[in-house]
C-alpha cells in the first residue's frame, strides 16, 4: 500500500513538471523578408537546438506586403524587413515593442543557370538573346526597388524594361529564373549563395554604388510583446552563432566594412 501511494506521488510529481514544462514552451511566429529564406532556417535551427522547447515558425515573404499586414492585426511576433523604413514606420505608429534593430545590408546580383553570369554586367541584358529578366516586384519588394535603381543607374532601364518580369517577392524571383521563365535574374545574394542555388547557377555582385543600401532592421511586434521566445530569438540574432550564418550567406553586418 505505501509503495503504491509512494508510486503515485512520483507519477503526480512528474506530470506536474511536465505541464510545467509544456507551460513554458512558445512558438513564435516570424515574419521574414524573402532574402532570409536559407540564412533564417539555419539559424531558427540551432536557436532550437539551445531551445527545445520553444518552435520558430517563419513565414517568408515581400517585406512591403508584411508591413501592410501587420499594420492590419496579422499575427506576427518579430519582422524581419529588408528594408529598414518599413518597421520604423510600424513603430512610429506604436506596432512596434522594441525599438528597429538592424541587422545586415543586403546585396544583389545578376544570375543565371543558362548564362555564365559572372562574366555579365547590367550592360550585357541589353542583348537581343536575353528575352526574360526577372527582377521583385519594385512597388513592394525592396530588393525590386534597388534592381531597378541599378538598371537605371547604369543607363539601361528603358532598354530592358519591356524584358521585365516580375516575381512577387527576392525568392519567387529566383524561381522564375530557376524554371526557365526568364534566363538571368537580379536577385539576392543571399540566395545565390545557398547550397540548394549555387550548384545551378553563378552570378555577378552588382556594384552597390548603382542603387541605395538595403539596410535591413526587425521588431518584436506588440504581438510577440509578452513572448519571452520571440525576445530570446531577437536577442539570437546578434551572437556570434547567428553573425556567422549571416556573413555565409553574403550579409554585409552593421558596423562592418561594406
Amino acid at each position: 500500500m505505501r509503495l503504491s501511494r509512494l508510486l503515485r506521488a512520483v507519477a503526480g510529481a512528474l506530470c506536474f513538471v511536465a505541464a510545467l514544462g509544456a507551460a513554458h514552451a512558445e512558438k513564435v511566429t516570424v515574419a521574414a523578408a524573402a532574402d532570409l529564406k536559407y540564412a533564417m532556417a539555419d539559424i531558427a535551427q540551432a536557436f532550437e537546438k539551445t531551445h527545445p522547447n520553444d518552435k520558430i515558425e517563419v513565414v517568408y515573404g515581400s517585406s512591403g506586403k508584411f508591413f501592410t499586414q501587420i499594420q492590419q492585426g496579422a499575427p506576427y511576433d518579430l519582422y524581419f524587413s529588408a528594408d529598414i523604413q518599413y518597421p520604423r514606420e510600424l513603430e512610429k505608429a506604436g506596432l512596434a515593442a522594441t525599438k528597429v534593430t538592424p541587422y545586415a545590408f543586403g546585396r544583389i546580383v545578376l544570375w543565371s543557370p543558362v548564362m555564365d553570369a559572372s562574366k555579365m554586367t547590367l550592360e550585357s541584358l541589353t542583348n537581343p538573346d536575353i528575352k526574360h529578366l526577372a527582377i521583385a516586384n519594385p512597388k513592394h519588394a525592396p530588393y525590386g526597388k534597388r534592381a531597378e535603381e541599378a538598371l537605371k543607374s547604369a543607363g539601361v532601364w528603358d532598354k530592358v524594361e519591356p524584358k521585365l518580369v516580375y516575381g512577387e517577392n527576392i525568392s519567387h524571383t529566383a524561381q522564375l529564373v530557376e524554371t526557365g521563365n526568364a534566363q538571368v535574374g537580379v536577385i539576392a545574394l543571399s540566395l545565390a549563395k545557398s547550397p540548394q542555388m549555387e550548384s545551378k547557377g553563378k552570378y555577378w555582385l552588382i556594384p552597390d554604388k548603382l542603387h541605395e543600401p538595403l539596410e535591413q532592421g526587425y521588431i518584436v511586434t506588440k504581438r510577440g510583446e509578452n513572448n519571452a521566445a520571440a525576445k530570446a530569438f531577437a536577442a539570437y540574432m546578434g551572437s556570434p552563432e547567428a553573425r556567422a550564418v549571416m556573413v555565409r550567406y553574403g550579409f554585409v553586418l552593421p558596423g562592418e566594412v561594406k
